[in-house]
């Protein structure tokens, strides 16, 4: 299979089980911030294997951030569930739902898991920290401005087939798990919080 058709070049694409459409449809932009995503949480990966080299020393910490990488996997593949609705007009005739209630249940026990390990938050605070607490950062506001972005279609009205609100309320929570990630991560590794000084 080639990777290039020149069936794009005209700035349009085709959608899986439906018409061609502009490359900034508000359905492109909406799955295609969810692969940026999901890129990005590729690269929290490579960084976390580095974090685990520098832990070498430390077997519990190395086990946490294994852990760790085995659920952002997980995500990425659920991700990936969650491009394939979104890439098409009619998921329900090509059982492109996959995403539901047991999926965002999960998140939040990990949400919980973490939590349990860190004090409270009581100011804003900056990211940074560690190179993997700062790449998960970034995962988090991609994450965001994914849902942002599946709002709009999901109001869009054009839209034949309704938006699975599973699909949102899932981009909601792993936007929250991230955040509780990028602390839990820095605190694992040894680093503090940097608490927002309002100038």
């Amino acid at each position: 299979m080639k990777i290039y058709t020149r069936t794009g070049d005209s700035g349009t694409t085709g959608l899986f089980g439906g018409p061609r459409v502009a490359k900034d449809d508000t359905r492109i932009e909406a799955y295609g911030t969810v692969d940026e995503l999901n890129a990005v949480l590729g690269c929290v990966r490579s960084s976390l294997e580095s974090a685990k080299t520098e832990q070498v020393a430390h077997p519990e910490t190395t086990a946490a951030l294994a852990e760790l990488d085995a659920r952002f996997e997980q995500v990425q593949h659920e991700l990936f569930s969650i491009g394939a609705e979104l890439a098409s007009p009619n998921p329900d005739e090509f059982k492109l739902r996959v995403i539901g209630a047991p999926h965002i249940e999960q998140i939040e026990k990990w949400i919980d898991d973490a939590e349990s390990r860190l004090p409270a938050l009581k100011q804003f605070i900056l990211p940074g920290g560690h190179d993997l607490a700062s790449q998960v950062h970034l995962a988090r506001a991609v994450c965001r401005r994914g849902e942002r972005r599946v709002i709009t279609l999901a109001n869009s009205v054009q839209l034949e087939t309704p938006i699975s609100v599973e699909v949102v309320i899932y981009l909601n929570r792993l936007s929250d798990w991230l955040f509780v990630v990028s602390r839990d991560v820095n605190q694992t590794l040894g680093l503090q919080d940097h608490p927002w000084v309002k100038p």
